[in-house]
């Protein structure tokens, strides 16, 4: 196969080089997969540079999602959940390559009528916002909701899931195009969070100026955002993309009865496996419905593994918005 593989540390995505590679073997318990796009996340950037919490052993092939065929099923398993030719997305370490072993678990069936380009980066952002909003903030129709960085990936799942349930949505980014994005999957108005009188504004825009019902903060703006929510306020910690963890004025916690509720959607395989099949037959649902749909990145096309370091390098650069999908054609596919 090819693949993009790591031995050594490096200092940025410029630097990844795709090599002919022996196709990887699968354990008992796993699939292998035909890859045909891969998404890239924050994560893998930081992987490339020896910085993230999880660190494979030296060599080891970069990228986590991705979409495809499989090829062969696992050899300890009677009854396959996907037979060979089924068409699947998921998550599993290396994924920017042609080929990817993946443990059931780690796999779902791409839904009817969605591209392998669509379905490859919908393993990681819908089910945190969809647990989020709707698992951890109770999310309801008739709610205010303000979504951060709302072009962003999650963000972008995040206006859809508020939408689907019937709530307003404040939509905040940092330029005009990701604005006019967040407008286009359906935020109801749209703030840029550059001007720093932002908490304000969002308040103005609330029925008698009471605030919102829930924050969702994948940036790291909580703080900020007591400013400009409601009496029994929820407010959902989902990361920290602008690159610290924030100390926050616990106070106004206090007096505004504010929830603060953390989502780690990686960890409910560990400690609350149930909850996972209801979070994803609820995305099923919005998406039968019609109520959510993919958020690639579509200003610029990335194809081919040679294009995994322009498209890290974008990400990166926080030019882009959506999921950043590179395209990943077989043997045999034009690139066209």
């Amino acid at each position: 196969m090819r693949g993009i593989q790591v031995s050594q540390y490096v200092k940025g995505p410029k630097e990844l080089k795709v090599t002919e590679l022996p196709d990887p073997k699968p354990r008992p318990d796993q699939y292998l997969i035909e890859v045909h796009a891969a998404a890239t996340n924050f994560f893998d950037i930081l992987q490339i540079q020896g910085k993230y919490q999880l660190q494979p052993p030296f060599p080891w092939v970069s990228g986590v999602e991705f979409s495809g065929i499989i090829l062969a099923t696992p050899a300890n398993s009677k009854s396959p959940k996907f037979p060979i030719g089924s068409r699947v997305f998921g998550a599993s370490q290396g994924a920017y390559a042609t080929k990817v072993c993946a443990a059931e678990h780690e796999l779902m069936p791409v839904p009817q009528g969605w591209s392998f380009t669509d379905a490859a980066g919908l393993f990681i952002t819908a089910p945190t916002s969809y647990g989020a909003l709707v698992q951890r903030a109770g999310i309801k129709a008739g709610d205010w909701v303000l979504v951060h960085a709302a072009a962003g990936g999650v963000g972008l799942a995040a206006v859809q899931v508020a939408k689907a349930f019937g709530a307003t949505v404040i939509a905040t980014a940092g330029t005009p195009r990701k604005l006019e994005v967040a407008r286009q999957f359906g935020a109801d108005h749209v703030i840029d969070y550059r001007d720093a009188s932002w908490p304000d504004t969002v308040k103005k825009l609330t029925p008698k100026g009471r605030g919102v019902d829930i924050v969702y903060d994948p940036v790291g703006m909580v703080d900020k955002s007591t400013k400009c929510i409601a009496w029994n306020g929820r407010i959902l910690v989902v990361g920290f993309a602008a690159g610290q963890i924030e100390k926050v004025a616990m106070n106004k916690v206090l007096l505004k009865n504010i929830s603060l509720v953390g989502i780690h959607w990686g960890a409910y395989a560990r400690f609350e496996r149930e909850t996972i099949p209801v979070v994803w037959k609820g995305i099923g649902k919005l998406i039968e419905q019609g109520k959510f749909r993919g958020t690639v990145f579509t200003d610029k096309e990335f194809i081919g593994l040679e294009s995994v370091p322009d498209a890290l390098v974008a990400l990166g650069g926080r030019e882009t918005w959506g999921k950043v999908v590179v395209k990943i054609p077989q043997s045999g596919e034009t690139k066209l």
